[in-house]
């Protein structure tokens, strides 16, 4: 085989010709470059499908504002007819509510008036055609998966979304997904060069004055829109936001209008008088230590009571352990601020007591200002009560940003599905719930005092197969018809029931430790199966269902309660006066201006001054979570004939990585005790450690180093993670 060899570079020559540069040599070289793209453009102005499009262009420039209005009531239409599943119901949209597509459309038009700026003008108009087509079908696609559509927040969290690709797309969705952006690609590079050029001459300064008087009358046009009341500032509900208002409009919203504008009337002494001048920031309880009890709350991916449902009947209750729950302590209807998705803004309400309503439309509090910053939570407030405060979830630990905005709102602990060993799925792929049970009790193990733990499960997420994919059903479903609607209530109903068991077990669990509990079982939100209001005996979309089980003698107390006063009620039916905002929902609840009062509160805290805290800080500890609650031990490595070698040790999972002198081991989890290394050999002296890993190689927990030494491992205390600091402080990883 040939060598390949590559020339030197001639730098000193380079340098003599630098040097000996004439003007005239400078001169030649530009004109060259000019006389060579000249014959560039006129070949490609000289080909057939050039010759065939010039009659076009002539009339695209000449009627260039027609042109793109055109264009864009075309790509609104498109985009709607995608999103809505419906070329009719895109048609009603339009002819229904005229002004409103025609301010979508005006928003298209207005980003066409950047052509102007550039010679390839066709090959511009593709792009941002491309761009809004491309931003319609992921929106018409998510509507098939789930009724919460595609928005700006999305974005944030789409390399945690690659994780779960498998949950949303099968095997020929994925194919034709790569068909599909290739041949877009492709086509769209060949229009760079087959999509001529404009001929006359530009005036970008012209061009880009149209731009701003483009900007200054959509930003007016918008103002009216608004105070007319064609478009609103305020999504109650952003899946009928979006077939109200449009996508254009609302995708947008989502982007700009986040967090909580300020609100009027805020200034110090309005929070003044608000907070009593400070007198709601108190964290105390009548209870004492041997009195208070263990606090659990569960929120219930997709959870409600099926026999809500009217249009279908089970062959048997779905949920009888919930059900006996429901007649013998408090219960309801419990509000939630989104439909079908949005499992963060639930848990953001309960855990905070703060209203989504106040947000921008589309906003997830987890993936913006909580990423970023510390806020008070249920989790603060019971910390500075003296109780323990543990998160668990059997999913990523990474998704929804957890990991951080655990960290940033006091919890102690977060146990995620990184440091769970999974054995039961569903048929869907998601983790069942029973295996948060051990892991619940193990972090109130690690504490002697009383433990507040928040759990978020999993095991009823969609989306729900069309086909039968439960072999032989506990239960059955009868009344729906269509063959595939009936397979998804089905499945979801059998998930249903696993939740109900989990629910039951783990008050079984509870009851058997002997100390005094309170746990509080709610669903996040309904799920994603095309439901409507009249489907339901309560008429209401944003209902599941919630029960607070005690094994104190709490009084039944039966009443419907939204997800942002749940936590302050607990609290006050336990005599617990902590947090906040809790202690304002206690002290306001029933009185005038109080949810005005409560968007000013929530403003001050998150986005303000926090003229609330005076002089002080905010009463949450300095980020101190750490993940997981059991370190990763290794006890022997065994080294076989074939030159693989087995790391024996405890705490071993599937995202347990193994590491030797800071170089990552191709490595195959067998079980919680052991990981096999097929190309691993190791030497006299080196270190190995095992590293508890999330998405993006995120360093979760590390174990002790082990050091090799006469073919034994000898451990090397005090080097692994550090539990007295945040996960987040620990020193990076530098994997060699």
């Amino acid at each position: 085989m040939k060598k390949i060899q590559f020339k030197k570079p001639d730098i000193k020559g380079a340098f003599h010709k630098l040097k000996n540069l004439k003007k005239e040599d400078v001169k030649a070289y530009w004109k060259a470059k000019r006389e060579r793209r000249q014959r560039i453009i006129e070949k490609q102005r000289n080909s057939v499908f050039a010759k065939k499009m010039r009659p076009v262009y002539k009339v695209m420039n000449r009627f260039s504002l027609v042109f793109h209005a055109l264009l864009a009531c075309l790509i609104n239409y498109v985009i709607e007819a995608i999103s809505r599943h419906s070329l009719i119901e895109a048609w009603s949209y339009m002819t229904e509510t005229p002004l409103v597509f025609l301010y979508n459309a005006f928003m298209i038009f207005m980003t066409f008036s950047v052509v102007y700026l550039f010679k390839r003008r066709v090959f511009m108009r593709i792009i941002i055609s491309v761009i809004w087509l491309l931003l319609g079908v992921a929106n018409g696609y998510m509507l098939l998966k789930r009724v919460t559509p595609f928005n700006a927040q999305d974005l944030k969290v789409a390399t945690d979304a690659v994780s779960l690709i498998n949950n949303y797309f099968n095997g020929f969705e994925l194919i034709m997904l790569g068909v599909g952006i290739t041949a877009v690609t492709v086509w769209v590079i060949s229009m760079w060069r087959r999509g001529g050029q404009y001929n006359g001459k530009l005036h970008r300064i012209w061009a880009a004055g149209g731009i701003v008087i483009c900007a200054a009358l959509y930003g007016f046009i918008t103002d009216a829109a608004i105070d007319k009341r064609v478009v609103s500032t305020y999504f109650g509900n952003i899946a009928f936001a979006y077939e109200d208002y449009g996508l254009p409009y609302c995708f947008m919203a989502s982007v700009f209008n986040t967090g909580i504008n300020e609100p009027n009337e805020y200034n110090k002494k309005t929070m003044a008088e608000i907070t009593d001048n400070g007198g709601i920031v108190k964290n105390e309880t009548g209870l004492k230590d041997n009195e208070k009890p263990n606090i659990i709350f569960v929120q219930l991916e997709s959870y409600f009571d099926v026999a809500e449902a009217e249009f279908f009947k089970t062959s048997k209750d779905a949920s009888p352990n919930l059900r006996k729950m429901y007649e013998n302590y408090s219960s309801g209807y419990f509000k939630v601020p989104s439909v079908g998705a949005g499992t963060a803004n639930t848990e953001f309400e309960v855990l905070t007591g703060m209203n989504l309503r106040y947000f921008g439309p589309g906003e997830y509090p987890y993936k913006t200002v909580l990423k970023e910053r510390q806020s008070e939570s249920a989790a603060s407030a019971l910390n500075a009560l003296g109780y323990g405060t543990h998160a668990l979830h059997n999913n990523g630990g990474n998704f929804y940003s957890r990991a951080k905005v655990f960290d940033h709102i006091g919890f102690d602990s977060y146990t995620s599905k990184e440091f769970m060993n999974i054995l039961q799925f569903t048929e869907n792929g998601w983790a069942k719930d029973d295996i948060l049970i051990q892991h619940i009790t193990e972090a109130m193990d690690t504490t002697e005092q009383q433990d507040f733990v928040f759990c978020v499960s999993l095991q009823g997420h969609g989306d729900y197969p069309e086909s039968k994919v439960i072999e032989n059903p506990e239960i059955t479903v009868k009344g729906i018809e269509d063959e595939a609607l009936k397979n998804k209530w089905e499945y979801y109903v059998n998930q249903v029931y696993g939740m109900d068991e989990f629910a039951g077990n783990l008050v079984k669990a509870v009851e058997d430790r002997g100390e005094p509990s309170v746990i509080v079982f709610y669903g996040d939100h309904l799920p994603t199966l095309g439901l409507k209001a009249e489907d339901l005996k309560g008429r209401y979309l944003y209902n599941t269902n919630y029960v607070i089980w005690d094994n104190i003698g709490l009084k039944k107390e039966d009443r419907n309660i939204p997800a942002y006063q749940i936590m302050a009620d607990v609290f006050e039916r336990l005599d617990i006066h902590s947090g906040t905002v809790f202690n304002y929902h206690q002290e306001r609840r029933q009185t005038n201006g109080y949810l005005e009062d409560l968007e000013l509160l929530q403003y001050d805290i998150l986005y303000g001054k926090q003229y609330v805290y005076g002089d002080g800080d905010m009463p949450v500890k300095k980020p101190h979570m750490v993940m997981g609650v059991r370190d990763v031990s290794v006890t022997d490595v065994i080294e076989h004939l074939d030159g693989s070698s087995s790391l024996y040790g405890e705490n071993f999972t599937s995202n347990s990585k193994v590491f030797v002198n800071g170089v990552r081991q191709k490595s195959t989890f067998l079980n919680n005790t052991r990981i096999e290394l097929p190309e691993t050999i190791l030497n006299e002296g080196d270190i190995v450690s095992v590293i508890q890993m999330g998405s993006s190689s995120t360093v979760f927990r590390t174990s002790n180093e082990y050091v090799y030494q006469g073919g034994k491992l000898v451990v090397q205390e005090g080097t692994g993670t550090d539990t007295s600091k945040s996960w987040q402080e620990q020193e990076p990883l530098e994997e060699k």
